[in-house]
């Protein structure tokens, strides 16, 4: 394939890994996807095993480099992950230690409830910007040190690494091993996911590694998510490459949404649902169950720019819920025609908290809830009923950053595999009553990455040539009355009173 240099974004999904070819109009020009394995060990506990992780993002990375003509036509590789799955690795093998516990599981919900108890959740708050919740990396980390005969002195002794997804691929893209050279690094925005994060002084926080029981020695070190930190080893590609970004998916779709501005906006549709509002330079605190999070960092002691983010754990789960486990439809895109079949979802709620609840309730102990039912009700209903769930917890998302940030944004960009979904984007945009943009290029996650190691090289100038590649596909606009708006949102929160503390003892 004859052409210019083009960026690679490795796109670490939590069902998948992706990797693409990006040009200088921003758009793709080869891609390839891999699915792997999900594992449910107990009710509540989602693992992955790390070496599908890695074999997956190497071959489609491979593939897609092997598309394009080889390694020469890449300038750069940007790495963007799904945040806080946990792993930790023999530095002197490689080797993971154990699964990977996913950022869904809520295997450490009674660890944090017992730091919550000793008193600990205003600190993490005022330093993390997070709750204390199984959400997050560092209980995660004490989790498998615990489990794991002998890890725990291991680690302290320095023999293991802990790391989020994106470092573990750094590691096996950089050699593998200690004696390899293998570099052990991730970037302010993954580390901002894992509680031991002080996101002001953009630094880990001893304190905070006491508490959760995570020695210091495990952790990578912290880089801005736009720079080049190693070059691949030549073995993998056919020559080094350069890794010139780093960056948690959240954060890259919003990078690759151009949302520069503060005030901007993005919501991403995959397994769960990600709004974020970019508050720029300055941490603002959330009154509202929401989390302050480093969005990204452009150079070495640059400003940071932060967000306020509302994390949904189950929206496109929630679809693929009624496709495995109802077999309601054969593929996740024939929701839509299956919800469209009927007017409104005649009165029937459904309350997606699989694996509990996340913003702005943030309660572990939720669980699924379907109200409303009558003689009456469809898989249509069903369908209509969980596309609405997933708008309303948007809705939910959206009120509490307007009262946090003291203003309402008027659009919001959105992106994701659902997104493609036009009944989904109506309803969002009615039950939110502001404006929803869809772009052409729908894999924002990746392009942020690659917009990100494009920027660190180079390859484009500045975040105004950036911003100018983004193009408008379709604009939503609210055109449900009030009345019926409010009724919905009523109707909603009555439902999910009745879903909370559903698994919690007695």
């Amino acid at each position: 394939m004859a052409g210019g240099r083009l960026i690679l974004a490795l796109d670490q999904g939590t069902t998948s890994s992706r990797a693409i070819a990006f040009g200088r109009d921003g758009r793709p020009v080869a891609t390839a996807q891999q699915p792997f394995e999900q594992r449910f060990p107990a009710p509540g506990h989602v693992t992955h095993d790390p070496e599908a992780i890695w074999s997956s993002q190497l071959a489609v990375a491979q593939d897609v480099v092997g598309q394009v003509g080889g390694a020469d036509r890449i300038a750069a590789i940007g790495i963007t992950n799904q945040r806080e799955t946990t792993i930790v690795w023999d530095r002197a093998t490689g080797e993971p230690i154990a699964d990977a516990i996913v950022w869904q599981s809520r295997l450490t919900a009674p660890a944090c409830e017992a730091l919550r108890l000793g008193g600990h959740e205003q600190l993490f708050r005022e330093r993390t910007g997070l709750p204390l919740d199984a959400y997050f990396s560092g209980p995660k980390i004490a989790a498998i040190l615990d489990a794991v005969p002998g890890a725990r002195s291991r680690a302290e002794r320095g023999e293991l690494a802990f790391g989020t997804v994106d470092s573990f691929l750094l590691w096996r893209l950089t050699g593998g091993t200690e004696a390899a050279g293998a570099v052990h690094a991730t970037d302010v925005s993954n580390a901002s996911r894992t509680l031991l994060f002080d996101i002001t002084r953009l630094a880990w926080d001893d304190e905070l590694c006491g508490i959760v029981a995570v020695p210091p020695a495990m952790l990578p070190a912290v880089h801005p998510s736009c720079g080049v930190i190693a070059r691949t080893a030549p073995g993998l590609f056919g020559r080094p490459i350069p890794i010139a970004a780093l960056a948690g998916d959240q954060q890259a779709a919003m990078f690759g949404q151009a949302c520069f501005e503060r005030g901007s906006a993005k919501n991403t549709y995959g397994t769960g649902a990600f709004l974020l509002l970019n508050t720029g330079s300055e941490v603002t605190a959330s009154a509202h169950g929401l989390l302050s999070t480093v969005a990204w960092q452009l150079e070495p002691g640059g400003p940071p720019t932060y967000a306020l983010e509302g994390s949904v754990f189950s929206a496109g789960s929630a679809v693929q819920w009624l496709r495995d486990g109802l077999g309601l439809f054969d593929r996740s895109a024939d929701v839509e025609a299956l919800a469209a079949s009927v007017p409104d979802s005649d009165g029937v709620y459904l309350v997606p908290g699989f694996t509990g609840l996340g913003a702005p309730y943030w309660d572990p102990d939720a669980r699924g809830t379907i109200v409303g039912l009558t003689r009456g009700t469809t898989r249509a209903h069903l369908a209509r009923a969980t596309l609405e769930a997933i708008a309303l917890q948007v809705a939910d998302v959206l009120q509490a950053m307007a009262e946090d940030a003291g203003a309402r944004t008027t659009t919001l960009r959105v992106d994701g595999g659902a997104a493609a979904n036009d009944l989904l984007l109506q309803l969002q945009a009615d039950l939110l009553g502001v404006t929803v943009e869809r772009p052409v290029v729908a894999e924002t996650t990746a392009l942020g990455a690659a917009s990100l190691a494009g920027l660190a090289v180079g390859y484009w100038q500045d975040l105004a040539e950036i911003e100018s590649t983004w193009a408008l596909d379709r604009r939503f606009e609210p055109a449900m009355p009030s009345e019926r708006r409010e009724s919905m949102l009523d109707g909603w929160h009555r439902a999910v009173e009745r879903a909370r503390g559903w698994a919690a003892p007695g």
